[in-house]
């Protein structure tokens, strides 16, 4: 029987200047201790604010990968 399966975990990535660089944070960091990374949705998005200024975005991804045979 042919077939794949897959893990489904949950990231927050941070950074000071853009949701996309959050998560792209989020993804390279994954990326060094889980092989097979597949595909990465975005669930949610906000903000880290101090003194009424943006600190910090924030992106919180599901992201698949795939187990090995």
């Amino acid at each position: 029987m042919s077939g794949s399966v897959y893990k489904v975990i949950e990231l927050v990535g941070t950074h000071p200047d853009s949701w996309d660089k959050a998560a792209t944070n989020a993804i390279e960091r994954a990326a060094r201790t889980l092989r097979n990374l597949r595909v990465a949705e975005v669930v949610e998005q906000d903000l880290v604010i101090e003194d009424g200024a943006v600190k910090a975005f924030r992106t919180k991804l599901k992201v698949s990968f795939k187990f090995e045979d």
